[in-house]
């Protein structure tokens, strides 16, 4: 295709305690290209990024940067080797003008002081040779975040014009916004610049991007042209799993379902939050299953926090029983009868220095407020109630919650929500990261607790697992709900892929 890249990796590989992030991976980046960096969360895309620009030192490999072997100790190294990175959250002083920083740290200077009418002049056609309408003179913080992305692109490109990198650029971005974004990026290509595209939005990556690599797991798993892998293709590369044998993902029985009827217990209409989901319909019946699926990072965990109150809607509206509900706090989300189980039990989950018994009562006592403590006999009772009707092991409700199993783990974090007695469940990725025993148990937990007549939102990335459980599923891409399709058991995890890699009804 090109007769050099610009900077190439060869067998990089990067271990953390207990991980490798990344394990022998090769990558390959042109002038005047813009190359996706694909992969779910997860897959070693941040890794490799950090290792390009310094941040973390590679264990094994070698770095080729205009054909000569690199070894980057720092991002200032990277920068004066040429390699820039603009992040998703702009990292400039909103105080200053945008003259100021897009110099800031290089500031043209005359008799030993700041040459402000030479740096003003010089910003100013540095943004008109990208065709932005800027007035370079005026605070960073009078202009959108859009705007502000692209200043940081001006100063990126003009510190170091070999490659720049973009990590997550559009995902606080509008539609129009990403569209000028773009247009900057397609002017920078075709000036020679090096471009390295990180994003989900996958119809953005086929809109804007020549190349793409895709990692999985930490190892690369091919590099092809935009234009010969289509979207479904890459979905599969992605996750590992051809299409045609998506249906054997997992294993069980899924059971015998019938849609329950009757009014909604929590109705979204429109619900959005800007940057994180687009507007949404979404309603949970007593007694029903609803999954969510879509790749990691497609805005599944983000649809779900807004019904929790852990993020702020800022457009839509949310019922509850009928009556139209403002959730300010997760403490208003669980005085309404809803529980949580975030994705990441240990940060956001668990507290590892409590042991099982205090963590099994903590949203029970956050409920009913820290002026009415619960007696240590009623949290023993509690403890002892939960930690049998789950199987929790060990059965000390004094261990550690740190030094348990991941599985057993989740039990504590299931207890700590089923203690409130809540009418609506909300379970992020549930059985990541544990046995399959203990994954087994659990789905039959979400069945019973169903049957029983609890509503239930259920968020995995394994598809047959949501397939199994769910009578209703909906799907998303790119933050936005893209279908929600019924399941009456003839759902296949082929359609939903399809419907995921389409953006639309399969």
């Amino acid at each position: 295709m090109r007769q050099q890249p610009v900077l190439e990796v060869r067998g990089i590989r990067k271990e953390f305690p207990g991980v490798v992030a990344l394990d022998g991976v090769d990558f390959r980046l042109f002038p005047g290209e813009v190359h996706a960096l694909m992969g779910e969360n997860g897959a070693g895309k941040s890794t490799l990024i950090k290792v390009l620009t310094g941040v973390h030192p590679s264990d094994g490999g070698e770095v080729v940067l205009a054909g000569e072997r690199v070894r980057i100790a720092g991002p200032l190294q990277a920068q004066q080797a040429g390699i820039s990175t603009v992040y998703q959250e702009v990292n400039l002083c909103p105080n200053l003008s945008v003259a100021e920083n897009i110099f800031i740290g290089r500031e043209p200077r005359r008799f030993g002081l700041i040459d402000w009418t030479a740096m003003r002049r010089r910003a100013a056609e540095l943004v008109r040779e990208l065709e932005l309408d800027v007035d370079v003179s005026a605070p960073l913080n009078s202009y959108s975040i859009a705007v502000q992305q692209l200043v940081a692109i001006v100063r990126a490109v003009d510190v170091s014009a070999k490659v720049l990198i973009l990590d997550e650029p559009t995902s606080s971005l509008d539609r129009d916004e990403v569209r000028q974004l773009f247009a900057v990026m397609r002017r920078l290509r075709d000036q020679g610049v090096a471009i390295l595209f990180v994003s989900h939005f996958l119809d953005q990556v086929y809109e804007v991007c020549d190349r793409m690599t895709v990692l999985r797991n930490g190892r690369l798993e091919g590099e092809y042209l935009t234009s010969e892998l289509n979207q479904v293709e890459l979905v599969s590369r992605m996750i590992g799993a051809e299409l045609a044998g998506l249906d054997q993902l997992g294993g069980g029985k899924r059971r015998e379902r019938t849609a329950p009827t009757g009014p909604a217990f929590l109705q979204a209409d429109r619900l959005t939050r800007r940057g994180a989901v687009e507007p949404y319909d979404l309603d949970i019946r007593p007694g029903e299953v609803v999954g969510l699926a879509g790749l990691l990072g497609s805005g599944r965990t983000e649809a779900a926090r807004l019904l929790f109150g852990a993020d702020q809607s800022d457009g839509g509206t949310l019922r509850i029983e009928g009556a139209v509900t403002a959730l300010r706090s997760p403490r208003d989300a669980i005085a309404r009868g809803i529980a949580f189980c975030s994705e990441n039990r240990k940060t956001e989950g668990l507290v590892g220095e409590l042991t099982v018994r205090e963590n099994i009562v903590l949203a029970l006592q956050a409920a009913r407020g820290w002026t009415r403590p619960l007696s240590r006999t009623a949290q023993d009772a509690y403890a002892l109630k939960w930690i049998r009707a789950l199987d929790i092991r060990p059965g000390n409700p004094e261990a550690l919650v740190r030094n348990l199993s991941g599985g057993n783990q989740q039990k504590v974090l299931l207890a700590r929500w089923l203690i409130t007695d809540p009418k609506l469940l909300i379970l992020d990725e549930p059985t990541r990261g544990i046995d399959i025993g203990a994954k087994a148990e659990i789905q039959k937990l979400v069945a019973n607790l169903a049957e029983d007549g609890m509503a239930v939102l259920f968020i995995s990335a394994e598809l047959e697992e949501v397939l199994r459980l769910s009578h209703r599923v909906g799907v998303l891409r790119d933050h936005r709900m893209v279908a929600q399709l019924d399941n009456d058991g003839g759902l296949t995890p082929e359609r939903v892929m399809a419907t995921i890699a389409s953006g639309a009804h399969a």
